[in-house]
């Protein structure tokens, strides 16, 4: 075990915005069913595995359907999404992410992302910060979704860190929950009064210092 920190974080809405791409796929999917899918019920699939954020969506709707339709518009919104992707560069980078990222490093401590994206590492790889990270956890890899913790373990125990030395950058409910029952730091990145459950909070990173990341490594 080191005595280094690990500092995880989420993917979408986190690092990158790539939320907004989530949102108008799962939006068409919903157009084409004939459901009404507004920004406020996109609050409900953060952090949610992709089967179900379908599920969430057609019970929005009160469809009831087979799982070979499921896997159909599973694949289409999948496809949808990543078209949105093909342009990805770093300027996708969310303000104030890079800095802290290069902080971290500079101060020798340990990152790793823990997401529930299928699509991690090519998102990491377009926006050029692959390299600074120490461990990769994503859907591929967990069979549970936030609020289980299993994404944060894993990536604790690749990064060989304790839990209580593990802190977790979060924008959903679901992975504020999942960081609090995995025994790690919660940061929340995000509205406040959606994020009360986290131990810090902040709008975004623009309002994090050095000093913070300072004072969570000592």
């Amino acid at each position: 075990m080191t005595n280094k920190k690990a500092f995880i974080f989420d993917l979408d809405g986190v690092i990158v915005d790539t939320a907004k791409y989530h949102f108008l796929a799962w939006q068409k999917i919903a157009a084409q069913l004939g459901i009404e899918f507004t920004p406020e019920h996109n609050e409900q699939l953060k952090g949610v595995s992709r089967v179900r954020s379908l599920d969430i969506i057609l019970e929005l709707g009160k469809i009831k359907a087979s799982q070979e339709d499921k896997d159909k518009w599973l694949i289409q919104k999948n496809e949808d999404y990543l078209s949105y992707l093909v342009d990805m560069n770093q300027n996708e980078i969310l303000p104030g992410v890079l800095p802290i990222l290069e902080f971290i490093k500079e101060k020798n401590q340990l990152i790793a992302l823990g997401s529930a994206s299928k699509n991690a590492r090519p998102i990491l790889e377009k926006t050029g910060i692959l390299n600074l990270f120490d461990a990769i956890v994503d859907g591929n890899d967990v069979t549970n979704a936030k609020p289980d913790p299993e994404v944060f373990l894993r990536a604790a125990h690749l990064l060989q860190s304790k839990n209580e030395n593990s802190l977790v950058f979060e924008d959903s409910v679901a992975g504020i929950q999942a960081a609090n029952s995995a025994n790690m730091i919660s940061i929340g990145i995000g509205d406040e009064k959606i994020l009360h459950e986290a131990k810090y909070i902040f709008k975004d990173f623009t309002f994090i210092d050095e000093a913070f990341i300072e004072s969570l490594i000592n």
